[in-house]
């Protein structure tokens, strides 16, 4: 299969992936260096944006080589991979303990007390999906690297999803996801002017063909989508699509669009009012009992469960 740069994409089709998006915050982090210290971070099942407000050291992910960090830099760290931060000093390192780690709501801070910090910098680690199988970072091996200017204010939006976390007001979650979201953009418009793009280092993107049908399939979940429609809009006989869909997804057209459905199916039910049969209708079913069972497969609960569950804020209960 050949590879092709997702720089050739067409706009609509960034546009429908963009749009359709989803991110999930699991936790922020400030950690503020002092000269001479060195700040470590085990690993977290999920990706993770590191950006430099100010300040230059240095960062060392995954036990790999060191890389300068200065102000305005953002890096995307893979998922389940240590880190290390350190600012050089007069004398030897020192280590910054856990008794210097202290976590105020959602947001952990990780500094020396009284002490200027020389690098400051925010964490964010999340999860960006489409649906419950189709994560855009989630099999990113090497970090990924981009540097921005002021004028971009990534770092009012970090700070201010930091100002949400700590706030606990309504509508928080939603909130600081819809930042986090803006900075993920903002990344990936930057790479497509970047003679380096990072793009075509994920498997969804670096397809264009691919990527063609199933932004079709992200926009449109509830169509009428068949293996040969979808074929047709890559551009593609019927063996060949679905040989690189697979290749690509390692997983079927039809189950990576159940998923989509599922996922269009439970935020109607969250969202509106509409009554289950026009759920199950705008999700691609014409019979209300298939819809219902390959709900509570995806989530364990009946559609009217889920709703009732989120109206008492109990959250997703699914698998």
């Amino acid at each position: 299969m050949i590879a092709v740069s997702a720089s050739k994409l067409a706009t609509a089709d960034l546009n429908n992936l963009m749009r359709a998006l989803e991110i999930d915050v699991v936790a922020l982090t400030e950690m503020l260096v002092p000269s001479g210290y060195r700040a470590e971070m085990g690993t977290m099942d999920a990706p993770a944006i590191h950006y430099t407000i100010s300040g230059r050291g240095r960062i060392s992910i995954g036990n790999g080589p060191w890389m300068s960090l200065e102000p305005h830099l953002l890096i995307i760290k893979p998922p389940n991979t240590p880190f290390t931060i350190e600012v050089e000093g007069s004398g030897p390192q020192t280590f910054i303990s856990r008794d210097c780690w202290k976590r105020h709501d959602g947001v952990l801070r990780i500094g020396i007390p009284n002490e200027q910090p020389e690098v400051v910098q925010i964490c964010g680690f999340f999860n960006a999906s489409f649906g419950q199988c189709v994560g855009l970072f989630r099999e990113l091996r090497e970090p990924v690297i981009e540097k921005f200017e002021p004028t971009d204010k990534i770092d009012l939006k970090l700070r201010e999803a930091i100002e949400e976390l700590c706030s606990q007001e309504i509508g928080m979650g939603a909130m600081t996801a819809s930042l986090l979201k803006q900075v993920i953009i903002a990344l990936v418009r930057r790479s497509m002017k970047s003679s380096r793009s990072w793009t075509d280092r994920f498997s969804i993107l670096a397809d264009r063909q691919i990527t063609r049908a199933f932004a079709d399939m992200v926009a449109r979940p509830g169509a009428a989508h068949t293996i040969q429609s979808l074929a047709h809009s890559a551009g593609l006989s019927r063996s060949a699509f679905m040989v690189r869909f697979s290749e690509v997804f390692g997983r079927s057209p039809m189950a990576i669009l159940r998923d989509l459905r599922m996922r269009q199916a439970a935020l109607d039910l969250t969202t509106t009012s509409a009554p289950v049969d026009v759920v199950a209708y705008n999700a691609g079913y014409e019979s209300r009992s298939s819809f219902v069972r390959a709900f509570r497969k995806a989530y364990n609960v009946d559609p009217s469960q889920y709703r009732q569950r989120a109206k008492n804020g109990e959250g997703d209960k699914g698998a």
